[in-house]
């Protein structure tokens, strides 16, 4: 019988935010920020919560030490969110664990029993499932969660990839988990989206 996998849980954070004008990272959200409730969020279903930020470390990392989790910061944040996204994972493997609940700062953190139907769901579907993705409305969300297989074809695949694009060429492996939660599919970018989420219309 093999070995319940230990999960990281993986915040990339490294993004300039440009359409905002602030970072994300730092938008009141839940009495703390988008990156403390995050990391509040994952913290009661992973060993760790590793942050992932770029030029913008120096900033997060009051927020990220106050809050318990660990910095990783990647060097070429300009290369796009996927080469955040393989940092953050080879942080994973480097603090041996060998499973990720993944989650984009700019997705307001759901409630954490949303993210825990998601991790129990991917770890109750037997060998061939290699990612969880939450759905609500018909529409993918966050956050994810992984294991060691789509962890591995994440890091293999070209820096200039897209997690989407592998995620479609290993459709097969994917299990999409129904959720009543919409904050899993909100997106905030502007600060208009920051306004509609703040009034309780995120959709």
């Amino acid at each position: 019988m093999p070995l319940a996998p230990s999960f990281a849980g993986v915040v990339l954070s490294a993004g300039a935010s440009a359409r905002m004008g602030r970072d994300k990272a730092l938008l009141p959200w839940r009495g703390g920020t988008f990156l403390s409730s995050a990391i509040r969020a994952l913290q009661p279903l992973t060993d760790l919560v590793i942050v992932v930020a770029g030029a913008n470390a120096g900033d997060l990392t009051p927020v990220i030490y106050s809050n318990a989790a660990f910095l990783v910061t990647n060097p070429n944040p300009e290369l796009g969110q996927f080469s955040s996204l393989q940092v953050g994972l080879q942080e994973v493997l480097n603090r041996g664990r060998d499973a990720a609940i993944l989650t984009l700062v700019d997705r307001p953190a759901p409630e954490t029993a949303t993210i825990e139907l998601v991790k129990n769901a991917f770890l109750s579907a037997g060998d061939g499932v290699w990612a969880a993705v939450p759905e609500y409305a018909g529409k993918h969300g966050h956050p994810i969660v992984i294991g060691r297989e789509m962890i591995g074809a994440f890091l293999s695949a070209p820096a200039a990839g897209t997690a989407r694009d592998i995620e479609h060429s290993l459709q097969q492996h994917i299990l999409y988990v129904p959720v009543g939660d919409p904050l899993v599919t909100a997106n905030v970018d502007t600060p208009e989206d920051l306004q509609k989420l703040q009034a309780g219309s995120a959709s």
